[in-house]
């Protein structure tokens, strides 16, 4: 579709591109045009300032058609087809060029009698992004506070953070869950799908909420209890903090903590990450 412009539009638009490019378009710049397919007698007007202008834009047209000539092919992508790019890509860099990131250890801001870098190194990955960077206190432990639900409660009353719950049993087995509130007395069931539980037996398991039914936490003065909605609890402790119990329940399709389903006691660990 052509376009018609007046004389005086013409001298407006030559006034534009001497004012945008002066060392281009000024006065004594220009220089002939040798493919251009029109003759200079075409060309010619009864208006400098309008066959002026008729050169500026035949320039700008032949530059344009130059520069798509040799420029790349663009087109719009989805973004399921972003992915699967890259994902092709990530499959063919060879694992000399690509280096995992470094994994780095949670600051405790107190020694542990159950934890060792291992056990800190896989926490500390699957712990909630909101937690990353922070330390980690301890809140509760039967080596400092004896044996007793009533004080692990009490020790996080004034919480309001997310914590986890360490336990070793007389096996030496090391697992426990990660709650996204703290452990208090409660009617009901409590928390969010951000708690999961854990079990190094003695490889590192996770075991996410499967979103079945919401039975995180409740705890009473006479024990406390994690997962549920089948023939028992993920987790069970009572109220001395000695007695224990673990079976496969719904609410996170785990598999027993403990290498026996009914435990005993060695030592409890309550960490929290105030974020």
């Amino acid at each position: 579709m052509g376009v018609t412009y007046s004389v005086g539009e013409l001298n407006h638009l030559y006034t534009f591109f001497v004012q945008w490019s002066p060392e281009i378009y000024s006065t004594g710049s220009k220089k002939a045009c040798k493919s251009c397919k029109f003759r200079k007698d075409q060309q010619e007007s009864d208006n400098p300032a309008v066959d002026k202008v008729f050169g500026v834009i035949n320039k700008l047209f032949r530059d344009r058609f130059e520069k798509l000539k040799t420029a790349k092919v663009w087109k719009i992508i989805e973004v399921k087809e972003t992915k699967r790019r890259l994902s092709l890509w990530s499959s063919v860099v060879s694992e000399s060029e690509y280096q995992e990131p470094e994994e780095t250890l949670p600051v405790l801001k107190h020694d542990s009698h159950l934890l060792n870098d291992y056990h800190l190194q896989k926490l500390n990955a699957h712990m909630p992004p909101k937690t990353q960077g922070y330390p980690w206190h301890l809140v509760y432990s039967t080596a400092i506070h004896g044996t007793s639900l009533r004080t692990l409660y009490r020790n996080m009353a004034d919480l309001d953070s997310p914590v986890l719950l360490v336990i070793k049993d007389m096996n030496k087995k090391v697992f426990g869950a990660f709650c996204s509130d703290p452990l208090k007395v409660s009617k009901y069931f409590y928390g969010t799908g951000e708690t999961f539980l854990f079990s190094f037996n003695p490889d590192f398991q996770q075991y996410r909420w499967s979103g079945e039914n919401s039975y995180f936490v409740n705890g009473n003065w006479e024990s406390l209890q994690i997962g549920g909605g089948g023939g028992g609890f993920a987790l069970w402790l009572d109220a001395d903090l000695y007695h224990g119990a673990s079976f496969s329940c719904p609410t996170f399709h785990n598999a027993p903590l403990s290498t026996q389903e009914d435990f005993t006691v060695l030592d409890v660990e309550v960490w929290t990450v105030q974020c």
